[in-house]
């Protein structure tokens, strides 16, 4: 067997790396259990991390009209960890996401990942993203509030989490929830959107978009963006910008100059370990600063 890698923290600077990770080829066959079939072959760059001295896996929340189920990692010991709601992609709550959630509970959160989709399917057995697409635009973004408020009361009250430090980060479909999150929760303290949509067209079940909700938002939101998004025009980001600085907010946008859209999936293409590390970085910084400690 060979000898298990040191402490590392993924999508940190290498001299501050303290989470044990391990990379490993998951380019072949059974190697890519636990993604989901749409982003298959994943990338030999994907991050594993350890659950040694973690209680992970999935568990059960009650709903407002029934349970969903959810991914939560948290430090095996002690209680009333920060609580930190992550929000998956498109492709559900699949292996990336759930070491996201191993991540941070090695720096010490309660992380937590509801199952967002699974009323309308099970986004991960799709075969490829034009399949996945029609499914996601039936999930009604109140459905995701409510589902999103009952996983935090969950984790305060049977996770083992301190409620008033709750903080969320979404990654591309997440990252617009994230900021909408900000918006409907006044117990959120603080909110982490790695490139989520903007703005766009208004409909009945996703009737708002963030620059919507830039007078309504009750916690500070970072934004952290692609430079060279083929799906975030930088236009769109320029009038974030701008109507957060009109208003006043607290909130901000950092982008990553030359890099592609989900430049921190490490298990695709897109992955670039530098903004990454950088914008790992400043995601614990901004919770830091806000309460989720």
């Amino acid at each position: 067997m060979p000898p298990r890698a040191p402490p590392m923290e993924p999508h940190a600077p290498r001299s501050d790396r303290t989470l044990r990770i391990g990379r490993r080829d998951l380019l072949l066959g059974s190697a890519a259990a636990g993604f989901a079939l749409a982003v298959r072959p994943v990338a030999a760059s994907t991050v594993t991390t350890s659950t040694q001295g973690l209680t992970a896996g999935w568990v059960s929340v009650p709903g407002a009209d029934g349970a969903i189920k959810a991914y939560r990692a948290r430090p095996a010991k002690g209680s009333g960890f920060p609580v930190v709601l992550v929000v998956q992609e498109i492709f559900g709550i699949h292996a990336y996401i759930q070491d996201v959630c191993k991540r941070l509970a090695q720096l010490g959160y309660l992380a937590i990942a509801p199952s967002l989709f699974d009323r309308q399917g099970d986004v991960t057995r799709l075969p490829d993203i034009p399949s996945i697409l029609p499914l996601v635009a039936t999930v009604p973004d109140a459905q995701v509030m409510a589902d999103l408020d009952a996983t935090a009361a969950w984790a305060a009250a049977s996770g083992g989490g301190d409620g008033s430090r709750l903080g969320i980060t979404g990654f591309c479909w997440g990252g617009r929830i994230t900021w909408l999150y900000a918006a409907h929760n006044p117990k959120l303290k603080a909110g982490v959107a790695w490139y989520g949509r903007l703005v766009g067209t208004a409909n009945a079940l996703q009737p708002l978009y963030p620059i919507d909700v830039i007078p309504k938002l009750k916690a500070p939101v970072l934004g952290l963006y692609a430079g060279e998004d083929d799906g975030i025009p930088m236009a769109s980001v320029e009038r974030m910008q701008a109507a957060l600085k009109a208003a006043g907010s607290p909130s901000r946008i950092e982008v990553f100059p030359g890099v592609p859209h989900g430049f921190h999936a490490d298990y695709r293409p897109t992955y670039r370990e530098a903004a990454a590390a950088a914008g790992w970085t400043q995601m614990r910084a901004w919770f830091r600063a806000n309460g989720v400690v």
